[in-house]
């Protein structure tokens, strides 16, 4: 049987290998400690290779055994054509051999939409991707890079079929030609809508539910123009990364510098505007290929896949029947992409079953009970006695720590390396912000029993946590702890073969009578998902959790009572 590795060099670096019918993959950010693995200085290349190492190491292969290499060309030189032999040598040159020589390139955008598409288990897609940028455009489509991508998808070929294009603006130097791009438009302007030292993108998609997007909304729209066959043009410099440029909006001048000057009612209004205009601009480019392609299903990746409002939208408005986001449509997934792409398109391998998980990384190893840290106690071999136990301590509002099975590959956690709590109390997802040092404005997401999950959702959910749903309105009081200030929550649906958390959620529902509970990552802040149970341990003590299950290891605080007199009991 073929083995195909998949690589990304740039941000978010990452490896995955595709062999025996199986897919390993990591991100090197789990080894590093750094998140994202942003390099040292822009344009800087990272090889991932302890995930690489991991990656080889978890199915037994030696380099040598390696059939094929492909990688995501990120190189931005307008006169490039598809294979850049320049980047090739230079990220060839970051392999151990023979790796390097079996490596060729693809374009960022192919990379991402495969990564979605060939999991997607449908023969006939749409594919749309969308990011701050990726690869050179070359000849092809003239200077510029790739934004926004859309393609015509079969198990045969791969069909580009929309390009967003170049504007031409001007300058004092005369007329220049600008490749704006949505994912730079939603991140300019969320820079100056949220403070330093939270996350952007996704603290402004959670403010954007607090704020009246009329207020602001006609001057947003001024920004963007939807034009013709999917066209968007957005003004310069708004789809740039220049976020220093004010924008003059409600007598106001708003720059990154003075976002903390701005009055909070007034960024929520501003965020709630720019979420409304740029879904708006993505199911205007949707519905153009919609139209192209007369394909039932979209696949959806890139980095604005990453915005689960704007994916329930789409899955709603589209025109499509069936939305398929990308397991992991942010830069780490190009590699699982990449890896697909030989695996399927260049050795002509069948394609891998549809996933209900994207536990495809290392396990975590014993949690050392030898370091049980002042303040806690270890019950050993719980056993099958481990999943009550856990449900028990859940059901009376403590906060646990999960560590179980394989970790996940991409940016959410889905039960190997999550946080646990109850859904039904704000105070809990109250404190959860406090321990996590998060805005107290941004929600958290349930998981739920996917049998059970049309019962509290107007729609199923996902499988990755990547899309809204809106929370039943009969059941919102219930669940208050990951129901949103706007009445919706970013589901994950878990599946009955789901190894970490599916078995966990049936005891806590024989408990509770509720089939869900509050799954959030399990990290410090600005720190990655964890990955060991060494790191759990310190994390545990450090956040101040009531309770860490590793294994069929549970670690108490002192002050939580042992679970197991009352862990038999149901509801």
């Amino acid at each position: 049987m073929p083995a195909v590795l998949g690589l990304n060099f740039h941000h978010d670096t990452s490896a995955a290998l595709v062999v025996d019918g199986r897919l390993y993959a990591a991100e090197e950010e789990r080894w590093s400690g750094v998140k994202h693995n942003h390099p040292t200085r822009k344009g800087t290349l990272a090889a991932p290779t302890r995930a690489l190492q991991w990656c080889l190491e978890a199915a037994g292969l030696e380099p040598q055994d390696i059939d094929a290499v492909w990688a995501a060309s990120m190189r931005p030189n307008p006169a490039a054509g598809w294979w850049l032999a320049e980047e090739r040598d230079e990220l060839a040159a970051l392999l151990p051999a023979p790796l390097g020589e079996h490596l060729r390139l693809l374009s960022h955008h192919t990379a991402h939409v495969l990564s979605g598409y060939l999991l997607s288990g449908h023969d006939h897609a749409a594919g749309l991707v969308i990011d701050a940028g990726g690869s050179s455009l070359g000849s092809d489509f003239g200077p510029g890079r790739e934004r926004i991508t859309g393609y015509d998808l079969r198990a045969d070929r791969i069909d580009r079929l929309h390009q967003g294009m170049p504007t031409v603006v001007p300058s004092p130097a005369g007329p220049r030609r600008v490749h704006s791009s949505l994912g730079h438009f939603y991140r300019n302007l969320a820079r100056r809508v949220v403070p330093p030292g939270n996350e952007p993108e996704g603290s402004m998609m959670a403010l954007a539910a607090f704020g009246d997007p009329q207020h602001y909304g006609a001057q947003i729209r001024e920004l963007i123009r939807l034009g013709d066959d999917g066209e968007v043009r957005i003004d310069h410099p708004w789809g740039s990364a220049d976020s220093s440029t004010p924008l003059l909006l409600g007598g106001r001048a708003w720059t990154a510098d003075n976002v903390a000057e701005q009055p909070e009612h007034e960024r929520a209004d501003l965020a709630a505007a720019v979420q409304e205009v740029f879904a708006e601009s993505v199911v205007h480019i949707a519905r153009h290929l919609q139209r192209l392609t007369r394909a039932s299903t979209l696949v959806f990746s890139g980095g604005c896949a990453l915005n689960s409002h704007l994916n329930g939208q789409l899955a709603a408005d589209s025109g499509f029947d069936t939305l398929f986001v990308a397991p992991a449509p942010h830069d780490a997934g190009t590699a699982v992409g990449a890896a697909l792409y030989g695996w399927h398109y260049q050795l002509g391998q069948e394609r891998l079953p549809v996933p209900t998980d994207a536990a495809w990384g290392p396990q975590p190893g014993a949690l050392p009970t030898t370091a049980v840290p002042p303040g806690y106690r270890a019950l050993t071999d719980l056993g099958p006695g481990l999943a009550p136990t856990v449900a028990a301590l859940l059901a009376e509002r403590h906060i646990v720590g999960w560590v179980q099975g394989q970790l996940e590959f991409g940016p959410r956690a889905l039960g190997h390396r999550s946080i646990l709590a109850h859904p039904g109390h704000a105070a809990t997802r109250d404190r959860l912000n406090a321990i996590k040092k998060r805005a107290a404005y941004r929600p958290f997401a349930p998981a739920v029993l996917a049998e059970h999950a049309t019962e509290w959702f107007m729609s199923a959910g996902d499988p990755f946590m990547n899309r809204v749903a809106r929370v039943r309105r009969c059941r919102a009081d219930r669940i208050a702890a990951v129901t949103h200030h706007d009445g919706t929550a970013r589901v994950q649906s878990v599946a009955p073969d789901h190894q970490g958390l599916h078995e966990l959620l049936e005891r806590f529902h024989e408990r509770t009578g509720l089939p869900l509970l509050l799954n959030t990552s399990f990290n410090r802040k600005g720190t990655p998902i964890l990955r060991t149970a060494e790191q759990a341990l310190a994390a545990t003590a450090d956040l101040g959790l009531d309770a860490l299950a590793v294994g069929d290891t549970l670690l108490l605080a002192d002050h939580v009572p042992d679970p197991r007199a009352t862990a038999a009991r149901t509801r």
